[in-house]
């Protein structure tokens, strides 16, 4: 930059200490002072005013609107902060709010966010190979790997959003993290008390009001927390149906010397949503977003499904309850202990509706025979819905020693994890309306002798112990970073099913090292370059233990097993970094080798969609993560970031006994390309923001014999911030415009199959062709927030 001042080298040296202070700002006081002539002492007039214009310094700004910032560490991580998040339609996840960062290709199916029915792959990993914390409490379905986004917190309470990746934390308490690690940071409850307030109202009939009560210092202690609550209520964007959503974050901090605190902090979450079908690829080009791609508005018992499509038996509730305490300790100088203990519970319902027949049935390989009232039915069928629960309780904790001397940095830690999850699938009869009972489980379908009639019935606790050891070694004053880390993790599962002919007890133990290494060097104050090899590993979802009956038959669907391996992989990033007043980027190649690979995908496990995974032997994935991001010019910050993937199978898979030729195929949900832009202006009263993003086709089935189209999307938003009115803080006024082309599009694979059409396998046998399916993506929505601090 040119006209750098004089006494630029030693500004640098207080920035620390004057924050947003300006370098510029200071140095034109201290050159004016020396250029000034000198002149008699005169007297000061008390009643003039003296004004003093502050000029932020660049490096401080953040970048391409927030959604970029430098980084240091020896491994791949984007993150967005609290200005990026404001510009955003209140109602959007933390999927929805990195869906902008390379990697990252998020598929939802509704515009807002209500929907459960959303994934996130990055790099091509899907979003089970991820993992998700919230300041050290993991947020994973203990028994998927899953996460559910709606239920992490409301945006506003949001400071920051990482995502990792490739290379997580040696620290993360994460079984799954192959596909990388999202970190979630609540905003620090300010000093003074206060608090915000905003409402929205939109398309489809949206409404969405919240709340944050700041405590502030209180009384002087250190002390000082907020509580929020929201509650949101939509139609379905498509087909019947109404979500609704309550939600509460907490937070509170109390800090004590120089680098002791403590936290306990948490977020609750209830909701009702309706469900989106997903659809094949047949029936999407035959109906689109209409038509029979959607449920029943009306129960229809005489129709060629008995009713069941009615979308009042797929309405799925959900509450959920995250707690943690996460405590930093000084224990003398250079010593620290982190402590974080958690705690949490779940439980829902993922219903559906279906037919059975009134004789024949099986509970298990046992036959069932109903009460004569149900048996003597004319049709010799009944319409039921099939109540689909998960109850599940998680406590845990993480605590680590942290040993600074010289220029290393030592970690030992030890993680603890405790999980306890039922699931259970009954079938209620319907009434005349369509009508089941409660939508959280109903009134379960008995036999004559009162045996509650079973689709599936098993209890797991699962136990993870965790050992880790890292070094940071810093040399050259800190530009050359060194670090080397092992975790040894030993998990265990032990089950009951039971269902009647089953394997009551079953159980599986893994032990898994893993060891990763990293270095920095930081060549110029500008340019950086990093480097690290980095492991993982990830057992089957627990539902892969325990046999599946079909209840109208008593056929085995699935023989449970706990020989399944463990997905292992080996992955390596090399990445360049710029950095200075105005320009912030990075360039990242890397490489992952997968042996038993675990792909998720969806089975309807009578009527109700239970995810479930496919071995899909080795993988190799390969290619490049580019974003560059601009500091605030003339208000404006433009941002873009880009993905170039290439992932292959290495093995042919088994379909039964025949075997299909998949071995250089490309990997399912895995898109060559994917490219995104954004452009923020902000000039502290107007501002706006445009994001667009294209995603690449992707393959749904391992024979490459079906792909998903390519797709691009765009959201734009504009507001005005007011001045400061009484007690009203920067009243805001903004309006959300999302999927602003109105695309019809499909956002994501839903359940990958082997093979879409009927292949001839290695053997010669025919191998029959399955279907997979997509989501639908959200159509275009409008929504207008006001808003305000106090």
């Amino acid at each position: 930059m040119k006209g750098r001042c004089a006494l630029d080298k030693g500004c640098k040296k207080y920035q620390t200490i004057w924050g947003v202070w300006a370098c510029y700002g200071v140095s034109a006081v201290f050159t004016a002072a020396l250029v000034a002539p000198v002149r008699a002492a005169e007297p000061v007039q008390a009643d003039k005013t003296q004004v003093v214009t502050v000029h932020a310094n660049p490096a401080h700004l953040p970048a391409g609107g927030g959604l970029i910032r430098p980084a240091t560490e020896p491994q791949a991580e984007s993150v967005i902060n609290a200005e990026y998040i404001a510009h955003q339609a209140p109602s959007a996840t933390a999927f929805d709010l990195v869906a902008q960062l390379p990697g990252a290709v998020v598929s939802g199916s509704d515009p807002f966010g209500f929907s459960p029915q959303t994934n996130i792959t990055v790099r091509g990993m899907n979003g089970d190979a991820i993992g998700y914390v919230l300041e050290g409490m993991p947020l994973n379905d203990i028994a998927y790997y899953t996460g559910y986004p709606s239920q992490f917190a409301d945006s506003e309470n949001y400071e920051t959003i990482g995502l990792q990746q490739g290379a997580p934390d040696l620290d993360s308490p994460v079984l799954n993290a192959a596909g990388g690690l999202m970190k979630l940071r609540f905003k620090t409850p300010a000093d003074k008390a206060g608090g915000m307030f905003d409402t929205s109202y939109g398309s489809y009939n949206t409404n969405r009001q919240f709340l944050r009560l700041e405590s502030g210092d209180v009384a002087q202690t250190g002390l000082r927390g907020f509580v929020s609550y929201s509650h949101a209520a939509t139609d379905n964007w498509r087909g019947p149906g109404r979500d609704e959503r309550q939600h509460v974050d907490f937070k509170l901090l109390k800090t004590w010397g120089q680098y002791s605190n403590a936290a306990l902090l948490g977020s609750w979450n209830q909701a009702i949503d309706s469900y989106y079908p997903q659809v094949t690829k047949d029936a999407w080009q035959a109906d689109g977003v209409h038509g029979a791609n959607n449920l029943a508005a009306r129960y229809n018992a005489g129709n060629d499904v008995g009713g069941t499509d009615y979308w009042r038996l797929a309405r799925q509730p959900e509450r959920t309850l995250y707690m943690a305490a996460p405590v930093n300790l000084n224990l003398t100088r250079g010593l620290d202990l982190k402590i974080t203990p958690y705690a949490q519970g779940a439980y829902g319902n993922a219903p559906g509706g279906m037919q059975l027949p009134t004789t024949g049935l099986f509970n298990g390989v046992e036959p069932v025979q109903l009460t004569p009232d149900m048996a003597n039915n004319p049709s010799g069928m009944m319409s039921v819905r099939t109540d689909y629960t998960q109850r599940s309780y998680r406590s845990g904790f993480t605590a680590a020693l942290d040993w600074k001397r010289g220029p290393n940095d030592l970690v030992l830690g030890y993680w603890y994890d405790y999980g306890d999850d039922t699931e259970k699938q009954t079938f209620s009869t319907l009434n005349l309306s369509g009508s089941a009972g409660s939508i959280w489980g109903g009134s379960p379908l008995s036999s004559a002798d009162g045996q509650e009639l079973w689709g599936a019935n098993n209890h797991t606790i699962s136990q993870t112990n965790a050992l880790f050891v890292g070094d940071r070694l810093s040399l050259l004053h800190d530009r050359l970073l060194l670090s080397a880390g092992f975790k040894e993790v030993m998990f265990s599962r032990v089950g009951t099913n039971a269902m009647p002919g089953s394997t009551y007890r079953v159980s599986t133990n893994t032990a898994v090292p893993l060891p990763r290494v990293g270095a920095r060097l930081q060549i110029t104050p500008h340019h950086q370059v990093f480097f690290n090899a980095t492991t993982n590993f990830r057992t089957p979802a627990e539902t892969a233990l325990y046999d599946v009956y079909d209840p109208t038959s008593g056929a085995v669907e699935q023989k449970g097993t706990n020989s399944l391996k463990n997905e292992y992989s080996i992955a390596e990033e090399l990445g360049y970094r710029y950095a200075d007043d105005m320009v912030v980027g990075t360039l990242t190649l890397f490489n992952y080798n997968f042996t038993n690979r675990q792909i998720a995908t969806l089975v309807m496990l009578n009527g109700a969609p239970v995810q479930s995974t496919i071995n899909a032997g080795g993988q190799t994935t390969r290619g490049v993560d580019v974003e560059v991001g601009l500091r605030p010019w003339h208000h404006i910050s433009p941002y873009v970031s880009g993905e170039y993937l290439h992932s292959t199978i290495d093995n042919d898979l088994y379909s039964g006994t025949e075997v299909l030729p998949t071995r250089g195929k490309r990997s399912v949900r895995s898109p060559t390309l994917q490219a995104a832009a954004g452009l923020t202006y902000d000039d502290g009263r107007f501002f706006g923001v445009m994001t667009i993003k294209y995603t690449g086709h992707q393959y749904a089935t391992f024979m490459n014999d079906e792909r998903m189209p390519s797709h691009v999307t765009g959201n734009l938003a504009l507001g005005y911030r007011m001045k400061d009115v009484s007690v009203l803080h920067a009243p805001e006024f903004r309006m959300n415009f999302i999927n602003i082309t109105n695309q019809h599009y499909l956002s994501g694979v839903a359940d990958p199959t082997l093979n879409a059409h009927d292949t001839v396998g290695r053997h010669g046998s025919v191998v029959s062709g399955q279907s997979p399916d997509y989501y639908i993506g959200g159509g275009f929505a409008a929504l207008f927030t006001a808003s305000t601090g106090f």
